[in-house]
Protein backbone atom coordinates (compact mmCIF):
# COMPACT_ATOMS: atom_id res chain seq x y z
CA UNK A 1 0.00 0.00 0.00
CA UNK A 2 1.05 3.63 -0.84
CA UNK A 3 0.11 7.01 -1.25
CA UNK A 4 0.68 9.01 -4.58
CA UNK A 5 0.26 12.06 -5.96
CA UNK A 6 -1.34 13.22 -8.81
CA UNK A 7 -1.05 16.64 -9.82
CA UNK A 8 -1.73 18.64 -6.49
CA UNK A 9 -4.10 15.87 -5.37
CA UNK A 10 -2.74 13.01 -2.75
CA UNK A 11 -4.41 9.40 -3.73
CA UNK A 12 -3.97 5.82 -1.52
CA UNK A 13 -3.40 2.99 -3.61
CA UNK A 14 -3.79 -0.23 -1.66
CA UNK A 15 -5.53 -4.07 -2.40
CA UNK A 16 -8.92 -5.11 -1.68
CA UNK A 17 -10.02 -8.71 -1.89
CA UNK A 18 -7.46 -9.15 -4.48
CA UNK A 19 -8.20 -6.19 -6.58
CA UNK A 20 -5.78 -3.36 -7.04
CA UNK A 21 -7.74 0.00 -5.86
CA UNK A 22 -6.49 3.95 -6.30
CA UNK A 23 -8.16 6.46 -5.59
CA UNK A 24 -7.74 10.83 -5.14
CA UNK A 25 -8.47 11.64 -2.08
CA UNK A 26 -7.50 15.23 -1.06
CA UNK A 27 -4.85 17.63 -1.58
CA UNK A 28 -4.14 18.05 1.17
CA UNK A 29 -1.34 15.00 2.19
CA UNK A 30 -1.99 14.59 6.03
CA UNK A 31 -6.16 13.91 5.61
CA UNK A 32 -5.10 11.64 2.68
CA UNK A 33 -1.96 9.52 4.97
CA UNK A 34 -5.17 9.48 7.70
CA UNK A 35 -7.59 7.95 4.76
CA UNK A 36 -4.82 5.50 3.82
CA UNK A 37 -3.96 4.25 7.43
CA UNK A 38 -7.65 3.57 7.59
CA UNK A 39 -8.26 1.64 4.91
CA UNK A 40 -5.42 -0.34 5.39
CA UNK A 41 -6.46 -1.24 8.55
CA UNK A 42 -9.74 -2.27 7.38
CA UNK A 43 -8.27 -4.12 4.28
CA UNK A 44 -5.96 -6.10 7.05
CA UNK A 45 -9.02 -6.99 9.31
CA UNK A 46 -11.06 -7.47 5.83
CA UNK A 47 -8.32 -10.10 4.84
CA UNK A 48 -8.46 -11.81 9.06
CA UNK A 49 -12.55 -11.83 8.69
CA UNK A 50 -12.57 -13.45 5.07
CA UNK A 51 -10.18 -16.12 6.02
CA UNK A 52 -12.30 -16.87 8.41
CA UNK A 53 -15.12 -17.25 6.23
CA UNK A 54 -13.94 -18.59 2.85
CA UNK A 55 -11.64 -21.03 4.60
CA UNK A 56 -14.75 -23.00 5.10
CA UNK A 57 -15.10 -23.62 1.32
CA UNK A 58 -14.85 -26.40 -0.91
CA UNK A 59 -13.66 -26.93 -4.02
CA UNK A 60 -17.07 -28.37 -5.05
CA UNK A 61 -19.04 -25.63 -4.28
CA UNK A 62 -16.67 -23.20 -6.46
CA UNK A 63 -16.67 -25.88 -9.41
CA UNK A 64 -20.74 -25.93 -8.65
CA UNK A 65 -20.96 -22.05 -9.08
CA UNK A 66 -18.90 -21.93 -11.89
CA UNK A 67 -20.45 -24.04 -14.21
CA UNK A 68 -23.85 -22.68 -13.53
CA UNK A 69 -22.17 -19.20 -14.36
CA UNK A 70 -20.29 -20.70 -17.52
CA UNK A 71 -23.47 -22.30 -19.35
CA UNK A 72 -25.22 -18.89 -19.02
CA UNK A 73 -22.25 -16.73 -20.00
CA UNK A 74 -19.70 -18.62 -22.17
CA UNK A 75 -20.44 -20.91 -25.21
CA UNK A 76 -17.19 -23.32 -24.06
CA UNK A 77 -18.79 -24.22 -20.96
CA UNK A 78 -18.83 -27.61 -22.22
CA UNK A 79 -15.28 -27.85 -22.59
CA UNK A 80 -15.01 -26.33 -18.91
CA UNK A 81 -17.26 -29.05 -17.89
CA UNK A 82 -14.61 -31.49 -19.34
CA UNK A 83 -11.54 -29.51 -17.64
CA UNK A 84 -13.59 -29.46 -14.17
CA UNK A 85 -14.27 -33.19 -14.46
CA UNK A 86 -10.43 -33.99 -14.16
CA UNK A 87 -9.83 -31.12 -11.65
CA UNK A 88 -12.42 -32.38 -9.59
CA UNK A 89 -10.71 -36.43 -9.76
CA UNK A 90 -7.50 -34.87 -8.26
CA UNK A 91 -8.78 -32.40 -6.26
CA UNK A 92 -11.53 -33.90 -4.85
CA UNK A 93 -13.82 -31.50 -2.39
CA UNK A 94 -11.13 -30.22 -0.26
CA UNK A 95 -11.06 -26.66 0.93
CA UNK A 96 -9.87 -23.83 -1.18
CA UNK A 97 -7.51 -22.91 0.83
CA UNK A 98 -5.28 -26.25 0.30
CA UNK A 99 -5.23 -25.72 -3.28
CA UNK A 100 -1.96 -24.68 -3.16
CA UNK A 101 0.80 -23.89 -6.23
CA UNK A 102 2.35 -26.61 -4.87
CA UNK A 103 -1.11 -28.68 -5.32
CA UNK A 104 -0.92 -27.69 -8.76
CA UNK A 105 2.53 -28.34 -10.11
CA UNK A 106 1.26 -31.82 -8.88
CA UNK A 107 -1.59 -31.96 -10.84
CA UNK A 108 0.38 -30.65 -13.99
CA UNK A 109 3.03 -33.60 -13.53
CA UNK A 110 0.38 -35.90 -13.19
CA UNK A 111 -1.30 -34.76 -16.30
CA UNK A 112 1.64 -35.31 -17.99
CA UNK A 113 2.68 -38.80 -16.64
CA UNK A 114 -0.91 -39.99 -17.86
CA UNK A 115 0.34 -38.98 -21.31
CA UNK A 116 -2.03 -35.49 -21.69
CA UNK A 117 -0.85 -33.45 -24.05
CA UNK A 118 0.45 -29.95 -22.57
CA UNK A 119 -2.12 -28.00 -24.45
CA UNK A 120 -4.86 -30.07 -22.63
CA UNK A 121 -3.10 -29.31 -19.59
CA UNK A 122 -2.47 -26.05 -20.07
CA UNK A 123 -6.46 -25.69 -21.08
CA UNK A 124 -7.35 -27.27 -17.51
CA UNK A 125 -5.25 -25.47 -15.30
CA UNK A 126 -6.49 -22.21 -17.33
CA UNK A 127 -9.95 -22.98 -16.51
CA UNK A 128 -8.45 -23.19 -12.92
CA UNK A 129 -7.60 -19.85 -12.96
CA UNK A 130 -10.71 -18.38 -13.88
CA UNK A 131 -12.78 -20.46 -11.25
CA UNK A 132 -10.56 -18.81 -8.84
CA UNK A 133 -11.11 -15.30 -10.66
CA UNK A 134 -14.85 -15.84 -10.38
CA UNK A 135 -14.20 -17.32 -7.02
CA UNK A 136 -12.54 -14.34 -5.50
CA UNK A 137 -14.87 -11.88 -7.27
CA UNK A 138 -18.08 -14.16 -5.27
CA UNK A 139 -16.30 -13.47 -2.28
CA UNK A 140 -15.38 -17.49 -2.06
CA UNK A 141 -11.80 -17.19 -1.81
CA UNK A 142 -9.42 -14.32 -1.00
CA UNK A 143 -6.27 -15.87 -3.12
CA UNK A 144 -5.70 -17.26 -7.20
CA UNK A 145 -3.20 -19.87 -6.68
CA UNK A 146 -2.72 -20.36 -10.20
CA UNK A 147 -0.93 -16.94 -10.48
CA UNK A 148 1.98 -17.92 -9.50
CA UNK A 149 1.92 -21.42 -12.12
CA UNK A 150 3.76 -21.58 -15.31
CA UNK A 151 1.94 -23.39 -17.88
CA UNK A 152 3.96 -25.78 -19.97
CA UNK A 153 5.47 -24.47 -23.42
CA UNK A 154 3.23 -25.96 -26.36
CA UNK A 155 4.56 -26.75 -29.83
CA UNK A 156 2.34 -24.47 -32.25
CA UNK A 157 4.04 -25.78 -35.33
CA UNK A 158 2.65 -29.21 -35.01
CA UNK A 159 0.91 -29.35 -38.81
CA UNK A 160 0.01 -32.90 -38.88
CA UNK A 161 -2.57 -32.95 -42.14
CA UNK A 162 -3.96 -36.48 -44.25
CA UNK A 163 -3.07 -37.84 -47.37
CA UNK A 164 -5.46 -38.51 -50.21
CA UNK A 165 -5.20 -42.04 -49.30
CA UNK A 166 -6.18 -41.77 -45.84
CA UNK A 167 -8.85 -39.18 -46.22
CA UNK A 168 -10.54 -42.25 -48.15
CA UNK A 169 -9.68 -44.44 -45.81
CA UNK A 170 -11.12 -42.57 -42.62
CA UNK A 171 -14.24 -41.27 -44.91
CA UNK A 172 -14.67 -45.49 -44.94
CA UNK A 173 -14.06 -45.76 -41.48
CA UNK A 174 -16.50 -43.11 -40.49
CA UNK A 175 -20.10 -44.15 -39.30
CA UNK A 176 -23.35 -42.82 -41.55
CA UNK A 177 -23.66 -39.74 -38.79
CA UNK A 178 -19.80 -38.96 -39.03
CA UNK A 179 -19.27 -39.00 -42.36
CA UNK A 180 -21.27 -35.61 -43.38
CA UNK A 181 -19.38 -33.96 -41.03
CA UNK A 182 -15.76 -35.52 -41.90
CA UNK A 183 -16.76 -33.41 -45.34
CA UNK A 184 -17.75 -30.49 -43.86
CA UNK A 185 -14.48 -30.67 -42.29
CA UNK A 186 -12.48 -31.54 -45.35
CA UNK A 187 -14.14 -29.43 -47.67
CA UNK A 188 -14.65 -26.21 -46.07
CA UNK A 189 -12.01 -25.93 -43.43
CA UNK A 190 -14.37 -25.27 -40.47
CA UNK A 191 -13.70 -26.01 -36.53
CA UNK A 192 -15.58 -28.64 -34.86
CA UNK A 193 -17.83 -26.57 -32.75
CA UNK A 194 -18.70 -24.06 -35.81
CA UNK A 195 -19.67 -27.16 -37.43
CA UNK A 196 -21.93 -28.76 -34.87
CA UNK A 197 -23.33 -24.91 -34.46
CA UNK A 198 -24.65 -25.27 -38.19
CA UNK A 199 -28.59 -24.46 -38.65
CA UNK A 200 -30.20 -24.99 -41.86
CA UNK A 201 -30.46 -21.02 -41.94
CA UNK A 202 -26.91 -20.45 -42.88
CA UNK A 203 -26.56 -22.51 -45.80
CA UNK A 204 -27.70 -20.91 -48.85
CA UNK A 205 -27.88 -23.47 -51.73
CA UNK A 206 -29.22 -21.16 -54.69
CA UNK A 207 -25.78 -19.51 -54.32
CA UNK A 208 -23.68 -22.33 -53.05
CA UNK A 209 -22.71 -20.64 -49.68
CA UNK A 210 -21.89 -21.65 -45.92
CA UNK A 211 -22.49 -19.03 -43.46
CA UNK A 212 -20.50 -18.99 -40.75
CA UNK A 213 -21.93 -17.10 -37.49
CA UNK A 214 -20.49 -18.75 -34.48
CA UNK A 215 -16.76 -18.25 -34.89
CA UNK A 216 -14.06 -18.46 -32.69
CA UNK A 217 -12.84 -14.95 -33.30
CA UNK A 218 -16.43 -13.84 -33.32
CA UNK A 219 -16.67 -12.76 -36.79
CA UNK A 220 -18.84 -14.41 -39.15
CA UNK A 221 -17.36 -15.76 -42.56
CA UNK A 222 -18.71 -16.97 -46.10
CA UNK A 223 -17.31 -20.21 -47.37
CA UNK A 224 -18.53 -21.58 -50.60
CA UNK A 225 -19.99 -24.70 -51.61
CA UNK A 226 -18.59 -27.28 -53.82
CA UNK A 227 -20.69 -29.50 -55.72
CA UNK A 228 -19.87 -32.85 -53.52
CA UNK A 229 -20.54 -31.23 -50.51
CA UNK A 230 -23.66 -29.80 -51.64
CA UNK A 231 -24.85 -32.57 -52.81
CA UNK A 232 -24.16 -34.58 -49.73
CA UNK A 233 -25.88 -31.94 -47.47
CA UNK A 234 -29.18 -31.82 -49.30
CA UNK A 235 -29.44 -36.02 -48.80
CA UNK A 236 -29.25 -35.07 -44.94
CA UNK A 237 -32.87 -35.33 -43.00
CA UNK A 238 -34.48 -32.02 -41.44
CA UNK A 239 -34.08 -33.57 -37.72
CA UNK A 240 -33.74 -30.57 -36.20
CA UNK A 241 -32.91 -26.44 -36.57
CA UNK A 242 -28.86 -27.87 -36.59
CA UNK A 243 -27.40 -29.26 -40.19
CA UNK A 244 -25.52 -32.16 -37.78
CA UNK A 245 -27.85 -32.49 -34.60
CA UNK A 246 -26.75 -35.41 -31.35
CA UNK A 247 -23.74 -33.15 -29.82
CA UNK A 248 -20.77 -34.55 -29.72
CA UNK A 249 -18.47 -36.65 -32.30
CA UNK A 250 -15.50 -37.66 -30.71
CA UNK A 251 -16.49 -40.96 -29.84
CA UNK A 252 -17.71 -41.66 -33.33
CA UNK A 253 -13.73 -39.66 -34.69
CA UNK A 254 -12.13 -41.64 -32.59
CA UNK A 255 -13.74 -44.48 -33.46
CA UNK A 256 -12.84 -43.91 -37.14
CA UNK A 257 -9.53 -43.21 -36.70
CA UNK A 258 -8.77 -46.46 -34.88
CA UNK A 259 -10.53 -48.33 -37.54
CA UNK A 260 -8.92 -46.51 -40.10
CA UNK A 261 -5.11 -47.12 -38.31
CA UNK A 262 -4.51 -43.41 -38.77
CA UNK A 263 -2.76 -41.93 -35.27
CA UNK A 264 -1.19 -38.92 -33.51
CA UNK A 265 -4.52 -36.80 -35.37
CA UNK A 266 -7.32 -34.54 -34.10
CA UNK A 267 -10.52 -33.74 -35.23
CA UNK A 268 -8.44 -29.99 -35.72
CA UNK A 269 -6.02 -31.07 -37.72
CA UNK A 270 -8.55 -31.83 -40.81
CA UNK A 271 -8.78 -28.09 -40.55
CA UNK A 272 -5.44 -28.22 -40.90
CA UNK A 273 -5.91 -31.27 -44.22
CA UNK A 274 -8.23 -28.26 -45.65
CA UNK A 275 -5.41 -25.56 -45.46
CA UNK A 276 -2.33 -27.66 -46.73
CA UNK A 277 -4.15 -29.11 -49.73
CA UNK A 278 -5.29 -26.14 -51.18
CA UNK A 279 -1.67 -24.43 -50.69
CA UNK A 280 -0.45 -27.96 -52.52
CA UNK A 281 -3.03 -27.22 -55.23
CA UNK A 282 -1.68 -23.36 -55.88
CA UNK A 283 -4.51 -21.54 -53.75
CA UNK A 284 -2.52 -18.24 -52.79
CA UNK A 285 -2.41 -17.68 -49.38
CA UNK A 286 -4.51 -14.52 -48.90
CA UNK A 287 -7.33 -16.91 -50.00
CA UNK A 288 -6.83 -19.23 -47.83
CA UNK A 289 -6.88 -16.79 -45.14
CA UNK A 290 -9.89 -15.80 -45.82
CA UNK A 291 -11.21 -19.24 -45.75
CA UNK A 292 -10.16 -19.88 -42.90
CA UNK A 293 -10.98 -16.88 -41.22
CA UNK A 294 -7.52 -15.74 -40.08
CA UNK A 295 -7.43 -12.59 -38.77
CA UNK A 296 -3.52 -12.02 -39.68
CA UNK A 297 -1.63 -13.67 -42.65
CA UNK A 298 0.66 -14.53 -40.10
CA UNK A 299 -1.53 -17.70 -38.91
CA UNK A 300 -1.53 -18.35 -42.41
CA UNK A 301 1.93 -18.84 -43.48
CA UNK A 302 2.34 -21.59 -41.64
CA UNK A 303 1.21 -23.34 -44.64
CA UNK A 304 3.61 -21.78 -46.80
CA UNK A 305 6.38 -24.05 -47.16
CA UNK A 306 3.92 -26.58 -49.07
CA UNK A 307 3.79 -24.13 -51.98
CA UNK A 308 7.25 -25.14 -53.58
CA UNK A 309 5.54 -26.34 -56.92
CA UNK A 310 3.47 -23.92 -57.02
CA UNK A 311 6.43 -21.45 -56.98
CA UNK A 312 8.03 -22.51 -59.26
CA UNK A 313 4.93 -22.25 -61.86
CA UNK A 314 5.20 -18.84 -61.18
CA UNK A 315 7.94 -18.29 -62.07
CA UNK A 316 8.57 -20.37 -64.77
CA UNK A 317 4.74 -18.07 -66.35
CA UNK A 318 6.70 -15.22 -66.36
CA UNK A 319 8.16 -13.90 -69.75
CA UNK A 320 9.50 -10.32 -69.68
CA UNK A 321 11.24 -10.68 -73.28
CA UNK A 322 9.86 -12.59 -75.98
CA UNK A 323 11.51 -12.01 -79.80
CA UNK A 324 13.35 -9.18 -78.42
CA UNK A 325 9.89 -7.43 -77.02
CA UNK A 326 8.96 -6.33 -73.19
CA UNK A 327 5.63 -7.82 -72.18
CA UNK A 328 3.90 -8.08 -69.43
CA UNK A 329 3.58 -10.85 -67.05
CA UNK A 330 1.36 -13.61 -67.46
CA UNK A 331 0.32 -13.79 -63.94
CA UNK A 332 -2.68 -11.61 -62.89
CA UNK A 333 -1.79 -11.13 -59.21
CA UNK A 334 -4.56 -8.74 -57.40
CA UNK A 335 -3.57 -7.93 -53.95
CA UNK A 336 -5.31 -5.30 -51.78
CA UNK A 337 -2.50 -2.76 -50.83
CA UNK A 338 -2.81 -3.46 -47.21
CA UNK A 339 -2.82 -7.01 -47.22
CA UNK A 340 0.24 -6.92 -49.52
CA UNK A 341 2.27 -4.59 -47.04
CA UNK A 342 1.32 -7.20 -44.23
CA UNK A 343 2.48 -10.07 -46.02
CA UNK A 344 5.80 -7.99 -46.83
CA UNK A 345 6.31 -6.88 -43.27
CA UNK A 346 5.93 -10.72 -41.73
CA UNK A 347 7.89 -13.00 -44.72
CA UNK A 348 11.64 -14.21 -43.54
Amino acid sequence: MALYKRGKKWGVDLYVRGERVRKVVSTNKKLAEQVHHKLQTQAVEGRYLDKKKTEKVKFGDLTKQYLEYAKVNKKSWGSDALSIKHLTKFFGNQFLSAITCLRIEKYKAQRKEDGVRPATVNREVQCLKHMFNKGIEWEMTDDNPVRKVRFFREDNRRLRFLSHAEIEELYQAGSERLRPILLAALYTGMRRGEILSLRWEDLDFTHKVIFVKETKNGESREIPMNKHLEETLKELKHESEYVFPGGSVRTAFEGALRRAGIRDFRFHDLRHTFASHLVMSGVDLLVVKELLGHKSLEMTLRYAHLSPHHKSRAVDSLKFLDSHNLVTSTLDIKIKEPEMAEYRALRP
